[in-house]
């Protein structure tokens, strides 16, 4: 083909790839929305005239041109995010790697926002997220201000106080019912345990069959095959043994109240059991080098939750601040007889006594102290659900 080949020659196929992907920022000119691939394509752009007409523009009121810049860069983020992460706790670079995808986006350069780190502070101030800054870097949890957001929550709400009170009614009529069981003296029986005896020790010991069974069997059996059986099998295979003692195992059956508590407990757990557990007032081990080794192994009480991944700890022996995620710290199991917080599962945020340790299968026995439950010992709880309090 010759030199102006036009659409398909391969230096115009390879300006098509090149032009698909994304460029470098360096070399992109805003003012004029205009990418350059290398570094000599951007310094003959900027000596061109059309940009040097549209820098004189720029010039004459910069300040309406970097509002514009800004307006348009936070909209197609925050865009971004609400529509591919909604309210999730996401990391601000993630977002961003998000938002940069499209080829015509609004570069950061060109913003009121030296870096991202700046425009992540900005959407704090404005409360339009919750902001948390991490040894990975800033992450953004969105605030959904849209009515009909707030609204379906605070439904949802509503609806969770009225199943609270529901279920705090439902178990102190299921405590009443077992106190007045314990004063009617009403106790299960004991399950009773025989040994199997035989009687005759000359008695010879037969297997019977079903006779339908039988029946399939000599069905698929070839002739040959069943003349022999035949000769061979008892008669006592077609009848079924009556002489054979049976033993009848005793069955230990629950009564409708321990069901009817089974399934609250079942109930609870579902509802209460959450994937952070960290609560004010509880004492932590901290298990991560990073923040030192003054720290490494050290306890602390935790003053302040934030975001429910985070807290703020005060150590024991320094009494000095710092912050750790929840993944850095562990519970703390006490003595016996010294007060804990259940932390997690079905019981989450009521107080108990620790009662009794378990090593070998790493839980504890604990006697409820506040809640609609007190008095009730709640045995072979995991370590990972209570903690010592301060």
């Amino acid at each position: 083909m010759g030199k102006n080949g036009g659409f398909l020659t391969p230096k115009a196929i390879s300006n098509r790839i090149k032009a698909k992907g994304l460029q470098k920022l360096r070399w992109y000119c805003q003012s004029c929305q205009k990418q350059c691939r290398d570094e000599n394509g951007f310094k003959c752009h900027i000596q061109s005239e059309s940009h040097q007409r549209q820098l004189l523009l720029v010039g004459e009121n910069p300040g309406r041109y970097i509002a514009n810049y800004s307006h348009e860069f936070h909209s197609g983020f925050f865009s971004t995010l609400r529509r591919s992460f909604g309210t999730k706790r996401v990391l601000a670079n993630t977002v961003y790697c998000e938002y940069i995808k499209d080829k015509d986006h609004v570069h950061m350069n060109a913003t009121r926002w030296v870096a991202l780190a700046g425009y992540v502070r900005w959407l704090g101030s404005q409360g339009l997220c919750e902001i948390e800054q991490t040894e990975r870097g800033w992450y953004i949890t969105l605030i959904d201000k849209d009515p009909d957001s707030v609204r379906r929550e605070m439904e949802s709400e509503r609806k969770e106080k009225m199943d609270l009170d529901d279920e705090q009614r439902r178990q102190k009529l299921i405590a009443d019912q077992i106190r007045r069981d314990k004063e009617k003296g009403i106790e299960l029986p004991a399950p009773v345990y025989t040994e199997l005896v035989r009687k005759d020790e000359e008695e010879k010991v037969q297997v019977s069959f079903n006779p339908a069974v039988l029946a399939e069997k000599k069905k698929v059996l070839p002739p040959s095959i069943l003349v022999t059986s035949s000769k061979k099998q008892p008669d006592s295979l077609d009848e079924p043994d009556q002489k054979r003692p049976k033993i009848e195992t005793p069955v230990l059956k629950r009564t409708a109240l321990e069901e009817v508590r089974e399934m609250e407990e079942k109930r609870k757990e579902e509802q209460n059991r959450k994937d952070y557990w960290l609560h004010e007032g509880i004492i932590v081990k901290i298990l991560t080098l990073k923040l030192g080794e003054e720290y490494y192994k050290k306890k602390g009480v935790v003053i302040k939750v934030e975001n429910h991944y985070q807290a703020v700890i005060k150590m024991l022996e320094t009494n000095k601040k710092i912050r750790v995620d929840q993944a850095h710290v562990e519970t703390v199991i006490p003595a016996l007889g010294k007060k804990v917080l259940v932390v997690n599962g079905a019981y989450r945020g009521q107080e108990a006594i620790l009662e009794a340790i378990h090593q070998e299968s790493f839980s504890v026995d604990v006697t409820l102290l506040t809640g609609s439950m007190t008095g009730t010992r709640i045995e072979n709880m995991i370590y990972e659900d209570v903690s010592k309090l301060a």
